[in-house]
């Protein structure tokens, strides 16, 4: 993190903050597909004859744990830390234009 002027900043937060929303949209839209998926699977798994059912092989828990994990446990949580940065650049929108802010590695890219 490195401090620049508020004012040296404005004009990249618009875009930086409509990237993010971006992604947190695009993620939501990967958990969502991933639980439709599998509250498909369990419908298709419960329409089952118990004969059926007896043949047809159900994922072990500790699969699915370890699905659930990988496709909403951890983009929900990257889903937070987007937010937060959002948040940060929302707070040094609102700040005088002197006043000094601690910019992102990101945000300073985007910046150069």
């Amino acid at each position: 993190m490195s401090k620049r002027k508020a004012a040296e900043v404005y004009p990249f937060l618009e875009a930086y903050i409509s990237r993010k929303e971006e992604q947190i949209a695009e993620i939501e839209q990967v958990v969502e597909r991933y639980e439709k998926k599998r509250l498909m699977e369990e419908r298709s798994y419960q329409s089952m004859s118990a004969f059926r059912r007896m043949f047809t092989g159900k994922k072990p828990d500790h699969h699915l744990a370890v699905e659930y994990i990988h496709y909403v446990k951890k983009p929900m949580e990257q889903i937070r830390q987007l937010r937060a940065e959002i948040e940060h650049a929302k707070a040094i929108r609102s700040l005088s234009p002197t006043d000094l802010v601690d910019i992102s590695d990101e945000l300073e890219k985007e910046m150069a």
